[in-house]
């Protein structure tokens, strides 16, 4: 969790507590978001032996986008990473479901046992609607919202959403199979005769 929210919340924490102007506030925040995903690179690499694919990913964003926004000193730049991320995760989902790939399947297995092949499938369908949703949503946002309402929008919309979003697919994944308690190995009593 560290890993995945950390960088996230430095950013946000600098964009708060940073003195001056708001160009000011936003290089600081994109800076410090920059050297705290590098950073959690680093640690899950020394950590973990390995770096996961959506961390490669979102740090690779990060410091594109976020090197275009400090040289630039244009706040859109750092805006447009959410919705280039989720336009991104949308179209590979549906390019998964549409070539019969289940992309979502092959780096969430260990993280859903027992889930069926058509829980797959609509977990899939419902992460690519969130993920089209979603970066419109932000885009919408970007476009309407001050800095500032940008941030409590990301911070306070988005994350909840996100999360919420996650627990209604419980039910679903419980319907098609997932295992929330492992099995236990019991030592079965001989048959009696």
């Amino acid at each position: 969790m560290a890993v995945d929210f950390g960088p996230l919340a430095v950013f946000f924490a600098v964009n708060a507590l940073a003195p001056g102007t708001e160009i000011g506030r936003i290089l600081a925040a994109t800076a410090a978001f920059m050297i705290a995903i590098t950073a959690a690179l680093a640690f899950s690499w020394i950590k973990a032996g390995h770096i996961s694919p959506m961390l490669w990913l979102s740090g690779g964003l990060v410091l594109v986008f976020g090197s275009l926004t400090l040289y630039f000193h244009d706040r859109v730049f750092i805006q447009v990473k959410p919705t280039f991320v989720y336009a991104m995760f949308a179209v590979l989902l549906g390019y998964g479901l549409a070539t019969g790939k289940p992309l979502l399947q092959s780096l969430l297995e260990s993280a859903y046992p027992g889930l069926t092949a058509s829980g797959w499938r609509q977990l899939t369908i419902n992460w690519a609607a969130f993920f089209a949703v979603a970066a419109v949503a932000n885009e919408v946002a970007r476009a309407s919202l001050s800095w500032d309402q940008w941030v409590t929008f990301k911070t306070w919309g988005m994350i909840p959403a996100t999360l919420i979003f996650t627990l209604a697919n419980v039910p679903m994944l419980l319907k098609h199979g997932l295992q929330l308690d492992k099995p236990q190995d019991s030592a079965v009593p001989p048959p009696e005769g």
